[in-house]
């Protein structure tokens, strides 16, 4: 196996073993899936696979927990995180990483909820109702904050520390000509 195949191995375990998290009880919002999205697009870049690790791992997992009104909301915040990972791929530090998992937390909140303001029924499609959707979700918001921190610290000083552990997983270096 090359190097880089190693890597990438290693990233999609990462992922999938993070996603697995996923299925063990935990607080309300307090999900590996923004921390997978984030972890991806730092990792394995601008490419499709950016996308397809997090959604293949939100989709397995949903399979197992169930579908839910607005899942289309979620995957398009995840989407989104995915582009903040994108960001900072080339420049990563714990700072950045943190500041990231926050924007990422933040994404997550506003996406999500506008679905329910939108599609649930729940709220009235006025301004009340729109600030009466965002004020009941407050509560959550923390729990998103910190799984998102979380799992961010795990996945990225996870894979900080098995590169330093294990050559073949290092970032490829340029070769000067």
């Amino acid at each position: 196996m090359t190097s880089n195949t190693t890597r990438l191995v290693a990233i999609v375990i990462a992922i999938f073993a993070a996603a697995a998290l996923r299925l063990l009880p935990h607080p309300f919002n307090f999900s590996p899936i923004d921390g997978i999205a984030l972890f991806s697009g730092a990792y394995l870049g601008r490419r499709g696979l950016a996308f397809a690790a997090p959604f293949g791992a939100l989709l397995l997992s949903d399979a197992f927990l169930g579908f839910y009104p607005g899942i289309e909301f979620v995957y398009a915040s995840v989407a989104a995180i995915v582009l903040i990972g994108w960001s900072f791929s080339s420049r990563k530090s714990a700072v950045r990483i943190g500041l990231a998992a926050v924007a990422g937390s933040v994404m997550f909140f506003v996406v999500t909820n506008f679905g329910v303001w939108l599609g649930s029924g729940m709220y009235s499609h006025s301004a009340a109702g729109f600030v009466a959707c965002y004020t009941a979700a407050i509560p959550f918001f923390q729990n998103t904050v910190a799984g998102d921190l979380f799992y961010s610290a795990l996945l990225f000083g996870g894979f900080g520390l098995l590169q330093r552990l294990v050559p073949a997983v290092r970032e490829p270096m340029l070769q000067a000509v």
